[in-house]
C-alpha cells in the first residue's frame, strides 16, 4: 500500500470512529419534539374566587417587581381594605391581592409592587 492509501484510509476510519460515536449517544430525555408528553402542565387553570393561576407559583411576586396588567384591575384589587383589617394605603397606590391571598402595596399608575403584607 502505498502512503497516501494508508493515510487516507487512517483518516476515513478516524472520521467515521469519531461519527459514530455522536450516533450511538443516548440524548438522556432532551426530547426536543416533546412527543412523549407524560407531564403535561396547564398552565390555564382557574382556581376558586375569580383569581386565575397565571401559572406561577406561589410567591412568584417580589418587592421591587412589577405587577401584570391583569392583576392591577376587576378581581385582584382591593376596594374594601377595611373588612380585610388593612390599615388605608398610601397615597397613589393600592392594595392588590395576590394567587394565594397576600396582599400587595402596588403603585396605581407604575404597577410596582412597594411591599407585601402575608395573609392571615
Amino acid at each position: 500500500m502505498t502512503m497516501k492509501k494508508r493515510l487516507g484510509s487512517l483518516i476515513l476510519c478516524g472520521t467515521m470512529l469519531l461519527a459514530s460515536g455522536s450516533l450511538l449517544a443516548q440524548d438522556y430525555g432532551h426530547d426536543h419534539d416533546h412527543g412523549d408528553q407524560r407531564y403535561d402542565h396547564d398552565h390555564g387553570d382557574h382556581h376558586g374566587g375569580g383569581f386565575y393561576d397565571r401559572g406561577h407559583r406561589e410567591g412568584w411576586y417580589r418587592a421591587g417587581g412589577r405587577v401584570p396588567d391583569e392583576y392591577r384591575r376587576g378581581d385582584y384589587v382591593v376596594s374594601d381594605w377595611h373588612r380585610d383589617h388593612l390599615r388605608p394605603p398610601p397615597r397613589g397606590y393600592h392594595y392588590v391581592r395576590s394567587d394565594n391571598g397576600d396582599f400587595l402595596v402596588v403603585a396605581v399608575t407604575t404597577g410596582v409592587i412597594a411591599s407585601i403584607i402575608a395573609s392571615h
